[in-house]
């Protein structure tokens, strides 16, 4: 989903049909919200979280309105949930366009914006390098973007020639730290090339492969519809939070405690629950973030019942559905191995795969479940139960043992399984910028190895 900033949400409709009641609903609501002030950090985190987060139905919203307002006295509580809620909301499969395309210039930073509201870097993996790597010296309009699997020597050339203002490389040109820029290391050399022609370089990889409606889900898509799932569940990218357990004798010292504690965090929301007890006095749970975890327990030590009583819980973070490595399909109509090597062809736009059948299967053989991992997918695929995995490429052994446990396998080489997402993306990415931004498919890029 991509969403713009509340003043702007008179300029939106929907793509569906939708009544000017149901419409004048989404602004009350939004409205109730920004005037809730009980909390300064309240209202700062919802108009943040509004700021960048849609809701994809009518019902949605009118669940949400019930949840979050029935108990105003809550507030600072529900304002976590709320604004975890929606920051779960980011999806590919946009409720809600533009109702006419922008026609000012736009610069770096609105199409940044754009880019981490179509898949918000935070689903990329924590070994990932993504997002702008480089930026130019002086600031100008974007006026042509240009899309690319891999940047290398031909596709600059290809960017300088059309005079590229960013480039959007799913594979990240910098992955390893280095030390300095010279011209011998080809991967440098595209570097200074890109500041020389003040080309902004941008790379999304992983968190493409993420986000609902992504990669892996295009990737899928080519063997036919299906009940889909994740295979390695992205988590909210929310700080860690830790729950800290403990009693107090009485109400005089639980006050005096949480007195201290506020204190010691200013600025920051600890949501506590206290109950009480006839002969133990207080039981308290309380969520403090990783940052206030310190000088919290700090805080606690220095009183006996706490100090004799605590406890330290990490809070798992909460998965997202949709959202994560990989994908599984369990298929609406089996298909044959045959029909879906040609069905993964037609898809991926390759006249060859590379085909492994797996223990006791033919070209025949029946596929009612799909594994599938755009890139380098042996590690996310491994131990699957599926009767085909496609990927773009595993090593040898990672082939024999997939063969071994009854899976055929489905090679492109690496970029194959990726390249063609972008033209998926393309459009979806020219939807939401300015009529004078030219977006466009790299002529140059291909993947470097081929059938001969």
């Amino acid at each position: 989903m991509l969403a713009f900033p509340i003043h702007n949400f008179a300029y939106w409709k929907p793509t569906f049909k939708m009544s000017t009641l149901m419409l004048t609903g989404y602004k009350i609501v939004f409205q109730r919200i920004l005037s809730l002030t009980c909390r300064r950090n309240y209202h700062e985190s919802i108009s943040q979280t509004l700021a960048c987060s849609p809701f994809s139905s009518y019902s949605k919203l009118s669940a949400l309105r019930s949840t979050f307002f029935s108990d105003p006295s809550h507030c600072s509580i529900r304002s976590h949930q709320l604004s975890t809620h929606l920051c779960h909301c980011y999806s590919f499969s946009c409720s809600l366009s533009h109702s006419s395309h922008p026609t000012g210039p736009m610069d770096l930073k609105e199409v940044l914006d754009v880019l981490e509201q179509l898949a918000p870097l935070s689903l990329a993996e924590s070994w990932d390098n993504v997002g702008l790597l480089v930026e130019p010296i002086k600031c100008r309009p974007i006026k042509t973007i240009l899309l690319t699997n891999d940047l290398t020597d031909s596709v600059m050339s290809e960017a300088e020639a059309m005079n590229c203002d960013l480039i959007i490389s799913y594979h990240p040109p910098l992955f390893r730290p280095i030390k300095c820029l010279v011209s011998k290391d080809w991967k440098q050399r595209l570097v200074i090339r890109a500041i020389a022609a003040g080309i902004a370089v941008f790379s999304p990889h992983t968190s493409w492969d993420s986000v609902k409606g992504g990669v892996n889900d295009w990737l899928v898509g080519g063997v036919g519809s299906g009940k889909v799932s994740v295979l390695s569940q992205a988590l909210s990218s929310a700080p860690q939070s830790h729950k800290l357990e403990f009693t107090a004798r009485s109400q005089e010292e639980l006050n005096t405690i949480m007195a201290e504690l506020k204190g010691m965090n200013s600025g920051v929301n600890l949501q506590h629950k206290a109950v009480s007890s006839e002969t133990d006095g207080f039981f308290i749970s309380l969520i403090c973030p990783d940052s206030a975890l310190t000088p919290s327990v700090q805080t606690l030590l220095k009183h006996a019942a706490p100090s004799q009583s605590l406890s330290i819980l990490q809070v798992k973070k909460r998965p997202l559905p949709g959202y994560g490595q990989g994908r599984l399909s369990v298929l609406d109509e089996p298909v044959t191995v045959a029909a879906a090597v040609q069905q993964m062809k037609s898809h991926l736009g390759l006249n060859h795969l590379r085909l492994a059948l797996g223990a006791q299967q033919t070209l025949e053989s029946t596929v009612n479940t799909v594994a599938v991992c755009a890139g380098s997918g042996g590690s996310v695929l491994n131990g699957v139960k599926a009767d085909l995995y496609i990927t773009g490429e595993m090593s040898h052994h990672e082939v024999l043992d997939s063969v071994a446990a009854g899976a055929s396998v489905i090679l492109s080489d690496h970029s194959n399984s990726e390249r063609g997402f972008l033209a998926v993306f393309k459009k979806r990415l020219a939807v939401h910028l300015s009529n004078s931004v030219t977006v466009a498919l790299s002529r140059a890029d291909r993947d470097p190895l081929e059938v001969v």
